[in-house]
């Protein structure tokens, strides 16, 4: 159950030992300059009229126009404390001068993120957040917050948390990608002029000089030999030392319980094809630098990102640069929590940087991040269903990296908690192979049209590795 932190520096030095880059095997966006992505955060007031404001039962944010930006969500100061009550926002698409109806978040959101007590858990940068959500190209917003009586104890008055902040992220774009499109719903004039960014915030934008620069500050498939430097995608099928594929890993010779070494196992289904953080336009010197491991991959947790379902597959990257950005600099987290998103095209991303084939600890299922991997299909399942593309690229995804492990889609194994509201820290808790983040933490998440769906990608998922 250890985590470990493999340096940046060994990292750099393994890159450099790499060919030149060859050209991707399938064609990623045109040669073009990349625009970064920025966030833009607000303080919520209390609302005109409240009847109670030193209580600060309701803030809001009055209708404002601001820099374009296409995901939104709500931030507070201490990541222990919930926010019981309503969030909802309305946004204006940018050029049209109409609002959209008013949206809700998904408040409580804690269960995705940092196990308690770990290095990364216990960042003073942490903040408690809601679920992001996607709105397209925006030039305005408007914020109400409203606490919930129920959720503060019949013998105390609602509250909310400190240091309610509203959080707008422009993803930027990637090197050829069109300018973004705006939501479903048209919106009013953009106006260049806009707020600055909070002072007192860290900023978490700056790349750090530990991570390096150029060839240097890459992305965590070059680091696993996985794909040549700028490639757009991880190509499968590739099957381990002895199967298709193995040509193109330059310069890896497979250590003692490598990855690598583990894919000599029976029941290694192939490898999907996998869009590299390159190919989404990560912005290497975001996160923090270095690498999380722990020690195997013993399940997989099935999540969905609570963002709507507002976005069509060419957006996907863009959608996953947004929550990158919030993950890490709104939320305070050393990187974007899953591992691997899927979109509702089947089109499967590599998350959190560190290796597609190793295991990355990651930030998806509060107390149950050690020894698992975690996956989320982008969008909100609870009265949508999801697609059959994405419910196969979960059973394929699963098949593949569950096999490197040894572990059989079909199973239930032994993961010991640390810490949630629905196991204490240290008990051992069985789960299935393929779990729903409610089966570790009392969530909504993955929703539950998603969640039906887990029976069926669990013998897909055996079924493609040949059991």
């Amino acid at each position: 159950m250890r985590g470990f932190l493999a340096s940046s520096i060994g990292v750099s030095c393994a890159v450099l030992a790499l060919p030149l880059a060859s050209p991707a095997t399938a064609a990623g966006p045109a040669a073009g300059p990349a625009v970064p992505g920025t966030t833009q955060s607000f303080p919520l007031a209390p609302l005109t009229g409240s009847r109670a404001p030193e209580a600060a039962t309701e803030r809001g944010l009055a209708p404002q126009t601001v820099r374009s930006f296409s995901l939104v969500g709500v931030v507070w100061d201490d990541p222990a404390a919930q926010l019981h009550g309503r969030v909802r926002i309305r946004t204006r698409a940018n050029g049209t001068g109409r609002w959209s109806g008013w949206q809700e978040l998904e408040a409580q959101n804690q269960d995705h993120g940092p196990d308690p007590g770990t290095g990364e858990g216990s960042s003073r940068r942490m903040r408690g957040s809601t679920a992001p959500l996607w709105v397209g190209a925006s030039d305005g917003v408007q914020v109400s917050v409203h606490a919930d009586e129920s959720g503060s104890g019949a013998t105390r008055a609602p509250k909310l948390p400190d240091g309610l902040h509203v959080e707008l992220v422009d993803p930027g774009r990637a090197q050829g990608e069109d300018a973004p499109a705006g939501p479903a719903v048209p919106g009013g004039p953009a106006d260049p002029a806009g707020p600055a960014e909070e002072p007192d915030r860290p900023d978490l934008s700056a790349p750090d000089p530990a991570a390096g620069t150029g060839a240097e500050a890459i992305a965590s498939a070059v680091e696993a030999g996985l794909a040549p430097l700028n490639d757009w995608e991880i190509p499968g099928p590739w099957k381990g030392p002895e199967g298709p594929g193995e040509s193109q890993k330059p310069g890896k010779t497979p250590g003692k319980d490598t990855p690598t070494e583990r894919t000599r196992q029976p029941y290694v289904a192939p490898r999907p094809r996998i869009v590299s953080r390159s190919g989404w336009g990560a912005d290497e010197g975001l996160r923090e630098p270095g690498f999380l491991y722990t020690d195997t991959v013993k399940a997989a947790f099935v999540h969905h990102t609570a963002s709507g379902n507002n976005y069509t597959c060419a957006q996907a990257p863009s959608v996953i640069r947004s929550i990158y950005r919030y993950h890490v600099v709104s939320s305070g987290w050393r990187d974007i929590g899953y591992n691997f998103l899927v979109d509702k095209c089947g089109n499967i991303y590599e998350g959190r940087a560190g290796g597609v084939e190793k295991p990355v600890m990651g930030a998806h299922t509060l107390g149950f991040n050690s020894d698992t991997t975690g996956i989320a299909v982008i969008g909100t399942y609870t009265s949508t269903a999801p697609s059959t593309a994405a419910v196969d690229a979960l059973a394929r995804l699963t098949a593949w990296k569950l096999g490197l492990f040894g572990m059989d889609p079909r199973a239930k194994t032994y993961l010991e908690s640390g810490g949630g509201n629905l196991y204490p820290k240290g008990e051992n808790v069985r789960l299935n192979v393929i779990s729903g983040h409610r089966d570790g933490f009392a969530t909504e998440c993955p929703g539950r049209l998603l969640y039906g769906e887990l029976g069926l990608i669990r013998s897909q998922a055996a079924r493609y590795q040949g059991r």
